[in-house]
Protein backbone atom coordinates (compact mmCIF):
# COMPACT_ATOMS: atom_id res chain seq x y z
CA UNK A 1 0.00 0.00 0.00
CA UNK A 2 2.97 2.21 1.07
CA UNK A 3 4.70 1.88 -1.94
CA UNK A 4 1.69 2.56 -4.50
CA UNK A 5 1.01 5.86 -2.30
CA UNK A 6 4.87 6.57 -2.54
CA UNK A 7 4.79 6.28 -6.49
CA UNK A 8 1.45 8.57 -6.72
CA UNK A 9 2.91 10.89 -4.74
CA UNK A 10 6.86 11.09 -6.40
CA UNK A 11 4.58 11.38 -9.97
CA UNK A 12 1.91 13.98 -8.45
CA UNK A 13 5.21 15.90 -6.76
CA UNK A 14 7.11 15.13 -10.00
CA UNK A 15 3.97 17.12 -12.29
CA UNK A 16 3.70 19.85 -9.56
CA UNK A 17 7.27 20.80 -9.70
CA UNK A 18 7.31 20.47 -13.41
CA UNK A 19 4.26 22.50 -13.89
CA UNK A 20 5.71 25.15 -11.30
CA UNK A 21 9.39 25.26 -13.17
CA UNK A 22 7.59 25.63 -16.19
CA UNK A 23 5.31 28.51 -15.54
CA UNK A 24 8.27 30.21 -13.61
CA UNK A 25 10.30 30.01 -17.07
CA UNK A 26 7.39 31.53 -19.15
CA UNK A 27 7.40 34.20 -16.66
CA UNK A 28 10.78 35.03 -16.17
CA UNK A 29 11.09 35.31 -19.94
CA UNK A 30 8.04 37.05 -20.73
CA UNK A 31 9.34 39.85 -17.79
CA UNK A 32 12.64 39.66 -19.75
CA UNK A 33 11.57 40.30 -22.95
CA UNK A 34 8.65 43.22 -21.70
CA UNK A 35 11.80 44.84 -19.81
CA UNK A 36 14.29 44.77 -23.45
CA UNK A 37 10.85 45.90 -25.81
CA UNK A 38 9.24 48.41 -23.03
CA UNK A 39 11.97 51.20 -23.81
CA UNK A 40 11.78 50.86 -27.56
CA UNK A 41 8.06 50.83 -27.29
CA UNK A 42 8.17 54.13 -25.53
CA UNK A 43 10.69 55.61 -27.66
CA UNK A 44 8.66 54.61 -30.74
CA UNK A 45 5.78 56.39 -29.33
CA UNK A 46 7.19 59.12 -28.81
CA UNK A 47 8.86 59.76 -31.64
CA UNK A 48 5.08 59.38 -33.64
CA UNK A 49 3.15 61.56 -31.00
CA UNK A 50 5.33 64.01 -31.43
CA UNK A 51 6.17 64.18 -35.32
CA UNK A 52 5.26 66.76 -37.69
CA UNK A 53 5.46 67.55 -41.37
CA UNK A 54 4.87 71.01 -42.00
CA UNK A 55 8.00 71.92 -42.64
CA UNK A 56 9.16 68.36 -44.53
CA UNK A 57 9.68 67.75 -48.03
CA UNK A 58 10.62 64.65 -49.80
CA UNK A 59 14.01 64.98 -51.25
CA UNK A 60 14.32 68.51 -49.43
CA UNK A 61 17.11 67.18 -46.74
CA UNK A 62 15.18 68.46 -44.40
CA UNK A 63 13.57 66.31 -41.43
CA UNK A 64 11.01 67.05 -39.51
CA UNK A 65 10.84 67.85 -35.65
CA UNK A 66 11.96 65.01 -33.43
CA UNK A 67 11.95 62.08 -36.66
CA UNK A 68 15.76 61.38 -36.90
CA UNK A 69 16.39 58.65 -34.47
CA UNK A 70 19.22 55.69 -35.51
CA UNK A 71 17.25 52.92 -34.65
CA UNK A 72 13.83 54.17 -35.24
CA UNK A 73 12.73 55.01 -38.59
CA UNK A 74 9.51 57.05 -39.44
CA UNK A 75 7.40 56.47 -42.71
CA UNK A 76 3.85 57.54 -43.87
CA UNK A 77 1.10 56.38 -45.46
CA UNK A 78 -1.57 58.20 -47.41
CA UNK A 79 -5.23 58.25 -47.58
CA UNK A 80 -4.52 55.84 -50.56
CA UNK A 81 -2.32 53.05 -48.84
CA UNK A 82 0.65 54.65 -50.34
CA UNK A 83 4.00 54.01 -47.91
CA UNK A 84 6.05 57.63 -48.19
CA UNK A 85 10.06 57.88 -47.03
CA UNK A 86 10.94 61.16 -45.67
CA UNK A 87 14.41 60.31 -45.50
CA UNK A 88 16.85 61.91 -47.93
CA UNK A 89 18.16 58.11 -48.40
CA UNK A 90 17.29 55.05 -49.32
CA UNK A 91 16.44 52.87 -46.51
CA UNK A 92 18.31 49.18 -46.86
CA UNK A 93 15.27 46.41 -47.47
CA UNK A 94 12.86 49.21 -48.04
CA UNK A 95 10.81 47.01 -50.30
CA UNK A 96 10.38 44.41 -48.42
CA UNK A 97 9.81 46.31 -45.44
CA UNK A 98 7.01 47.95 -47.94
CA UNK A 99 5.64 45.37 -48.67
CA UNK A 100 4.76 44.39 -45.03
CA UNK A 101 3.64 47.53 -44.21
CA UNK A 102 0.76 47.13 -46.48
CA UNK A 103 -0.48 44.39 -44.09
CA UNK A 104 -0.17 46.43 -40.61
CA UNK A 105 -3.17 47.68 -39.09
CA UNK A 106 -3.63 51.17 -37.53
CA UNK A 107 -3.15 51.55 -34.07
CA UNK A 108 -1.53 48.25 -33.83
CA UNK A 109 2.44 46.87 -32.27
CA UNK A 110 3.80 44.45 -33.72
CA UNK A 111 6.89 42.27 -34.43
CA UNK A 112 8.45 40.81 -37.69
CA UNK A 113 11.26 39.54 -39.11
CA UNK A 114 12.49 40.70 -42.47
CA UNK A 115 15.03 40.05 -45.11
CA UNK A 116 16.83 38.57 -42.05
CA UNK A 117 16.24 41.32 -39.48
CA UNK A 118 13.81 41.49 -36.95
CA UNK A 119 11.54 44.80 -36.57
CA UNK A 120 9.43 46.35 -34.22
CA UNK A 121 6.48 48.24 -35.91
CA UNK A 122 3.76 50.97 -34.16
CA UNK A 123 1.19 52.32 -36.26
CA UNK A 124 -0.73 55.30 -35.24
CA UNK A 125 -3.20 57.83 -36.91
CA UNK A 126 -1.79 61.37 -37.64
CA UNK A 127 -3.25 63.76 -35.52
CA UNK A 128 -2.17 67.23 -36.37
CA UNK A 129 -3.67 69.25 -39.40
CA UNK A 130 -0.88 70.16 -41.86
CA UNK A 131 -0.76 66.64 -43.14
CA UNK A 132 -0.09 67.01 -46.90
CA UNK A 133 3.56 66.30 -48.38
CA UNK A 134 4.10 67.46 -51.84
CA UNK A 135 6.77 65.16 -53.96
CA UNK A 136 9.00 66.94 -56.15
CA UNK A 137 6.58 65.60 -59.23
CA UNK A 138 4.35 68.05 -57.40
CA UNK A 139 2.21 64.86 -56.32
CA UNK A 140 0.39 65.65 -53.18
CA UNK A 141 -0.46 63.21 -50.47
CA UNK A 142 -2.92 63.31 -47.60
CA UNK A 143 -1.37 61.98 -44.57
CA UNK A 144 -3.46 59.22 -42.92
CA UNK A 145 -0.79 57.09 -41.05
CA UNK A 146 2.24 57.53 -38.85
CA UNK A 147 4.70 54.40 -39.16
CA UNK A 148 7.17 54.12 -36.67
CA UNK A 149 10.05 51.26 -37.30
CA UNK A 150 12.85 50.34 -35.41
CA UNK A 151 15.15 47.04 -35.79
CA UNK A 152 15.17 44.58 -32.46
CA UNK A 153 18.23 42.34 -34.12
CA UNK A 154 20.36 42.90 -30.65
CA UNK A 155 16.78 42.28 -28.08
CA UNK A 156 16.04 39.16 -29.88
CA UNK A 157 19.34 37.48 -29.66
CA UNK A 158 19.28 38.05 -26.10
CA UNK A 159 15.92 36.51 -26.08
CA UNK A 160 16.84 33.70 -27.75
CA UNK A 161 19.93 32.91 -26.07
CA UNK A 162 17.55 33.75 -22.46
CA UNK A 163 15.34 31.11 -23.98
CA UNK A 164 18.05 28.33 -24.67
CA UNK A 165 19.04 29.02 -20.92
CA UNK A 166 15.91 28.64 -19.56
CA UNK A 167 15.10 25.16 -21.99
CA UNK A 168 18.64 23.75 -20.43
CA UNK A 169 17.54 25.01 -17.03
CA UNK A 170 14.11 22.97 -17.52
CA UNK A 171 15.88 19.61 -19.20
CA UNK A 172 18.48 19.67 -15.51
CA UNK A 173 15.34 20.85 -13.43
CA UNK A 174 13.54 17.47 -15.15
CA UNK A 175 16.29 15.38 -14.36
CA UNK A 176 16.73 16.74 -10.57
CA UNK A 177 12.40 16.76 -10.10
CA UNK A 178 11.60 12.96 -10.14
CA UNK A 179 14.13 12.06 -7.57
CA UNK A 180 13.50 15.33 -5.73
CA UNK A 181 9.78 14.31 -5.82
CA UNK A 182 10.51 10.82 -4.50
CA UNK A 183 12.48 11.97 -1.33
CA UNK A 184 9.87 14.87 -0.38
CA UNK A 185 7.17 11.48 -1.14
CA UNK A 186 9.29 9.39 1.34
CA UNK A 187 9.29 12.18 3.72
CA UNK A 188 5.94 12.95 3.86
CA UNK A 189 5.02 8.94 4.48
CA UNK A 190 6.87 8.82 7.18
CA UNK A 191 4.73 10.92 9.99
CA UNK A 192 2.02 8.41 7.74
CA UNK A 193 3.14 5.32 8.40
CA UNK A 194 4.29 5.93 11.71
CA UNK A 195 0.40 6.89 12.24
CA UNK A 196 -0.39 3.55 10.46
CA UNK A 197 1.56 1.27 12.56
CA UNK A 198 0.86 3.01 16.14
CA UNK A 199 -2.92 2.64 15.02
CA UNK A 200 -2.08 -0.84 13.82
CA UNK A 201 -0.31 -1.81 17.25
CA UNK A 202 -3.22 0.00 18.98
CA UNK A 203 -5.86 -2.46 17.84
CA UNK A 204 -3.68 -5.07 18.36
CA UNK A 205 -3.14 -4.27 21.61
CA UNK A 206 -6.86 -3.36 22.28
CA UNK A 207 -7.70 -6.65 20.66
CA UNK A 208 -5.97 -8.10 23.08
CA UNK A 209 -6.75 -6.70 26.10
CA UNK A 210 -10.70 -7.20 25.73
CA UNK A 211 -9.93 -10.40 24.43
CA UNK A 212 -8.78 -11.43 27.96
CA UNK A 213 -11.97 -10.56 29.68
CA UNK A 214 -14.19 -11.92 27.15
CA UNK A 215 -12.78 -15.38 27.51
CA UNK A 216 -12.71 -14.92 31.11
CA UNK A 217 -16.42 -14.23 30.54
CA UNK A 218 -17.18 -17.10 28.20
CA UNK A 219 -15.70 -19.93 30.13
CA UNK A 220 -17.35 -19.07 33.36
CA UNK A 221 -20.62 -18.35 31.87
CA UNK A 222 -20.15 -22.58 30.07
CA UNK A 223 -19.40 -23.07 33.64
CA UNK A 224 -22.34 -21.87 34.76
CA UNK A 225 -24.27 -23.74 32.04
CA UNK A 226 -22.79 -27.07 32.64
CA UNK A 227 -24.70 -26.95 36.38
CA UNK A 228 -28.55 -25.67 35.61
CA UNK A 229 -29.12 -27.08 39.25
CA UNK A 230 -26.93 -25.15 41.01
CA UNK A 231 -28.24 -22.48 43.08
CA UNK A 232 -26.28 -18.52 42.54
CA UNK A 233 -24.69 -19.20 46.14
CA UNK A 234 -23.09 -22.57 44.63
CA UNK A 235 -21.44 -20.83 41.69
CA UNK A 236 -20.79 -17.37 43.47
CA UNK A 237 -16.94 -17.75 42.43
CA UNK A 238 -17.86 -17.45 38.63
CA UNK A 239 -20.20 -15.10 38.74
CA UNK A 240 -18.24 -12.84 40.40
CA UNK A 241 -15.55 -13.52 37.77
CA UNK A 242 -18.15 -12.38 35.46
CA UNK A 243 -18.92 -9.25 36.84
CA UNK A 244 -15.22 -8.47 37.66
CA UNK A 245 -14.14 -8.91 34.02
CA UNK A 246 -17.41 -7.06 32.88
CA UNK A 247 -16.56 -4.03 34.84
CA UNK A 248 -12.38 -4.55 33.54
CA UNK A 249 -13.85 -4.57 30.25
CA UNK A 250 -16.10 -1.82 30.56
CA UNK A 251 -13.45 0.12 32.04
CA UNK A 252 -10.89 -0.02 29.31
CA UNK A 253 -13.62 0.51 26.63
CA UNK A 254 -14.46 3.69 28.33
CA UNK A 255 -10.23 4.61 28.57
CA UNK A 256 -10.33 3.69 24.82
CA UNK A 257 -13.36 6.05 23.99
CA UNK A 258 -11.41 8.67 25.76
CA UNK A 259 -8.22 8.03 23.96
CA UNK A 260 -10.04 8.11 20.68
CA UNK A 261 -12.43 11.15 21.16
CA UNK A 262 -8.47 12.60 22.16
CA UNK A 263 -6.64 11.67 18.69
CA UNK A 264 -9.71 13.55 17.16
CA UNK A 265 -9.74 16.87 18.93
CA UNK A 266 -13.47 15.90 19.96
CA UNK A 267 -12.70 16.70 23.86
CA UNK A 268 -12.32 20.31 24.92
CA UNK A 269 -11.20 21.24 28.10
CA UNK A 270 -13.55 22.82 30.50
CA UNK A 271 -10.97 25.46 31.99
CA UNK A 272 -11.36 27.79 34.70
CA UNK A 273 -9.66 29.23 37.93
CA UNK A 274 -9.26 26.70 40.52
CA UNK A 275 -6.93 25.41 43.30
CA UNK A 276 -4.26 23.21 43.12
CA UNK A 277 -3.86 22.11 46.38
CA UNK A 278 -8.18 21.38 46.85
CA UNK A 279 -8.08 19.62 43.42
CA UNK A 280 -4.84 17.14 45.29
CA UNK A 281 -6.63 16.88 48.43
CA UNK A 282 -9.83 15.86 47.56
CA UNK A 283 -8.07 12.94 45.22
CA UNK A 284 -5.50 11.94 48.00
CA UNK A 285 -8.79 11.93 50.67
CA UNK A 286 -9.90 8.99 48.08
CA UNK A 287 -6.96 7.21 48.31
CA UNK A 288 -5.91 7.25 52.01
CA UNK A 289 -7.86 4.06 52.88
CA UNK A 290 -6.80 2.11 50.24
CA UNK A 291 -2.89 2.98 51.07
CA UNK A 292 -3.68 1.94 55.13
CA UNK A 293 -5.19 -1.25 53.61
CA UNK A 294 -1.85 -2.30 51.74
CA UNK A 295 0.09 -0.40 55.32
CA UNK A 296 1.95 2.22 52.81
CA UNK A 297 2.49 6.21 54.35
CA UNK A 298 0.82 8.05 51.88
CA UNK A 299 2.58 12.13 52.57
CA UNK A 300 1.40 15.35 50.89
CA UNK A 301 3.30 18.11 51.02
CA UNK A 302 1.80 21.05 49.80
CA UNK A 303 3.85 24.14 49.95
CA UNK A 304 2.30 26.56 48.34
CA UNK A 305 -1.00 28.02 47.48
CA UNK A 306 -1.30 27.87 43.89
CA UNK A 307 -3.98 29.08 41.70
CA UNK A 308 -4.19 27.15 38.34
CA UNK A 309 -6.99 27.83 35.12
CA UNK A 310 -7.24 24.54 34.15
CA UNK A 311 -9.46 21.51 33.64
CA UNK A 312 -10.53 20.09 37.31
CA UNK A 313 -11.98 16.80 35.87
CA UNK A 314 -9.11 16.86 34.04
CA UNK A 315 -6.86 17.41 37.01
CA UNK A 316 -8.77 14.84 39.17
CA UNK A 317 -8.38 12.33 36.80
CA UNK A 318 -4.83 12.69 36.26
CA UNK A 319 -4.14 12.72 40.53
CA UNK A 320 -6.45 9.45 40.39
CA UNK A 321 -4.16 7.45 37.59
CA UNK A 322 -0.88 9.10 39.64
CA UNK A 323 -1.80 7.45 42.77
CA UNK A 324 -3.48 4.28 41.75
CA UNK A 325 -0.25 3.61 40.02
CA UNK A 326 1.76 4.74 42.89
CA UNK A 327 -0.01 2.51 45.10
CA UNK A 328 -0.38 -0.92 42.89
CA UNK A 329 3.79 -0.78 42.49
CA UNK A 330 4.24 -0.20 45.66
CA UNK A 331 4.59 -2.95 48.20
CA UNK A 332 3.82 -2.96 51.96
CA UNK A 333 6.10 -0.32 54.29
CA UNK A 334 6.15 1.60 51.23
CA UNK A 335 6.11 5.06 50.93
CA UNK A 336 4.17 7.38 48.30
CA UNK A 337 5.06 11.66 48.73
CA UNK A 338 3.49 14.12 46.94
CA UNK A 339 4.89 17.40 46.60
CA UNK A 340 3.52 20.57 45.26
CA UNK A 341 5.35 23.89 45.35
CA UNK A 342 5.91 27.01 42.69
CA UNK A 343 8.27 28.00 40.62
CA UNK A 344 8.54 31.19 38.52
CA UNK A 345 5.11 30.84 36.91
CA UNK A 346 4.85 27.34 37.08
CA UNK A 347 3.13 24.67 39.47
CA UNK A 348 5.65 21.68 40.36
CA UNK A 349 4.33 18.33 40.91
CA UNK A 350 6.69 15.53 42.42
CA UNK A 351 5.09 12.55 42.83
CA UNK A 352 7.86 9.69 44.58
CA UNK A 353 7.38 5.87 45.11
CA UNK A 354 9.36 3.50 47.17
CA UNK A 355 7.56 0.87 44.41
CA UNK A 356 9.62 -2.01 42.32
CA UNK A 357 10.82 0.80 40.16
CA UNK A 358 10.80 0.94 36.01
CA UNK A 359 14.21 -0.34 33.96
CA UNK A 360 15.94 1.99 31.72
CA UNK A 361 14.86 0.62 28.50
CA UNK A 362 11.18 0.50 29.47
CA UNK A 363 11.63 4.46 31.38
CA UNK A 364 11.32 5.55 27.72
CA UNK A 365 7.95 4.12 26.88
CA UNK A 366 5.78 4.41 29.86
CA UNK A 367 3.88 7.11 28.20
CA UNK A 368 2.83 4.92 25.22
CA UNK A 369 -0.35 3.38 25.25
CA UNK A 370 -0.87 -0.33 26.45
CA UNK A 371 2.49 -0.04 27.37
CA UNK A 372 3.63 -2.54 31.06
CA UNK A 373 6.89 -3.12 32.13
CA UNK A 374 5.61 -6.23 34.11
CA UNK A 375 2.56 -7.13 32.09
CA UNK A 376 1.73 -10.05 34.45
CA UNK A 377 1.79 -7.98 37.62
CA UNK A 378 0.16 -5.47 35.92
CA UNK A 379 -3.17 -7.51 34.62
CA UNK A 380 -2.87 -8.97 38.13
CA UNK A 381 -3.36 -5.53 39.69
CA UNK A 382 -5.88 -5.20 36.60
CA UNK A 383 -4.46 -2.39 34.57
CA UNK A 384 -4.50 -2.06 30.60
CA UNK A 385 -1.05 0.15 30.41
CA UNK A 386 -3.24 3.20 29.32
CA UNK A 387 -3.48 5.18 32.81
CA UNK A 388 0.08 7.04 31.85
CA UNK A 389 -1.19 7.44 28.25
CA UNK A 390 -4.19 9.52 29.32
CA UNK A 391 -1.93 11.41 31.83
CA UNK A 392 0.43 12.45 29.27
CA UNK A 393 -2.66 13.84 27.16
CA UNK A 394 -4.04 15.60 30.28
CA UNK A 395 -0.57 17.75 31.50
CA UNK A 396 -0.07 18.21 27.24
CA UNK A 397 -3.63 19.48 26.82
CA UNK A 398 -2.66 22.13 29.84
CA UNK A 399 0.63 22.87 28.21
CA UNK A 400 2.80 21.25 30.66
CA UNK A 401 5.01 18.82 30.99
CA UNK A 402 5.43 14.96 32.07
CA UNK A 403 8.39 13.17 32.72
CA UNK A 404 9.71 10.22 34.78
CA UNK A 405 12.87 9.24 36.61
CA UNK A 406 13.17 5.97 38.10
CA UNK A 407 15.71 3.01 39.83
CA UNK A 408 14.84 -0.59 40.00
CA UNK A 409 14.46 -1.49 43.93
CA UNK A 410 14.34 2.24 44.88
CA UNK A 411 11.32 3.37 43.38
CA UNK A 412 9.93 5.52 40.60
CA UNK A 413 9.42 9.69 40.40
CA UNK A 414 7.07 11.56 38.16
CA UNK A 415 7.75 15.41 37.37
CA UNK A 416 5.61 17.44 36.42
CA UNK A 417 5.26 21.10 35.51
CA UNK A 418 1.78 23.27 34.64
CA UNK A 419 1.93 26.55 33.61
CA UNK A 420 -0.51 29.06 36.09
CA UNK A 421 -1.08 31.71 34.00
CA UNK A 422 -2.46 29.60 30.99
CA UNK A 423 -5.94 30.19 29.88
Amino acid sequence: MFKKTRRRLTLLNSVIFLLIFIAFGVLLYGYIARQLFDDIDQDMAHKVNSFRISTARPGSGMVPLFFFEPRILILLRDTEQNIINLYPFQIESIMEITTFLDKVQPDTLQTREIADHVYRIQSAPYQYSDNIVTRPDGTRHIIQEILAISIVDSEVAILRKFMHIILIGQLVGMMLIIPSGYYLARRALVPIRAAWEKQQQFVADASHELRTPLTVIKSNAELLLRHPEHTVEEETIRITNVVRETIRMSKLVSTLFTLARADTNQIELQTAPLILSEVIIRVVEQFQPLAEMKNIMLQVDLQDEIELVADRERLHQLFIILLDNGIKYTAAQGCINLVCSKQSNMAVITLMDTGCGIGPEDLPRIFNRFFRGDKVRSREAGGAGLGLAIAHWIVEQHGGEIRATSEIGIGTQIHITLPMNRI
